[in-house]
């Protein structure tokens, strides 16, 4: 009878350990190569805010092109409805809660991060202003 405990002990504590509890998903690990560029620009790096991530997503900019100085230019401004570029093609909702299925391909992400913050931003984007548009899309 103290074997089987054993075994059924063991054989609980391993799958809790597999859940995922302790996994790092893509987007997860995405955030942690932002976090570790932030921390190398700035030692006093303490985190990213979905605050300044919503910040920067309706933050009107002055260096990029005239017709997206916003994020919400093509995004809207509710992350959960759906966006319009400037040729009127159609864009799923950003807010990861309407659109499980974003962020998980890193490639796609920073193909979009560099496209989008050079029309809006005029420039790429920082790594701690990635970091926190993120997660400010991962609250949403």
């Amino acid at each position: 009878m103290n074997r089987r405990l054993n075994i059924t002990t063991l054989a609980a504590t391993l799958a809790l350990s597999l859940s995922g509890a302790g996994i790092a998903g893509p987007r997860e690990e995405q955030l942690d190569k932002y976090a570790s560029a932030a921390k190398a620009a700035n030692p006093g790096f303490s985190g990213f805010s979905a605050a300044r991530g919503k910040a920067l997503h309706t933050h009107t900019f002055a260096g990029g092109k005239a017709d997206t100085p916003t994020c919400t230019s093509c995004h809207g401004n509710d992350t959960r409805g759906a966006g319009r570029n400037p040729a009127g093609k159609a864009i799923n909702p950003m807010a990861l809660s309407v659109s499980p299925a974003r962020y998980t391909d890193p490639e796609k992400v920073e193909k979009w991060f560099k496209r989008n913050c050079n029309e809006v931003l005029g420039r790429e984007c920082t790594p701690l202003e990635k970091g926190d548009w993120l997660s400010f899309m991962i609250s949403q």
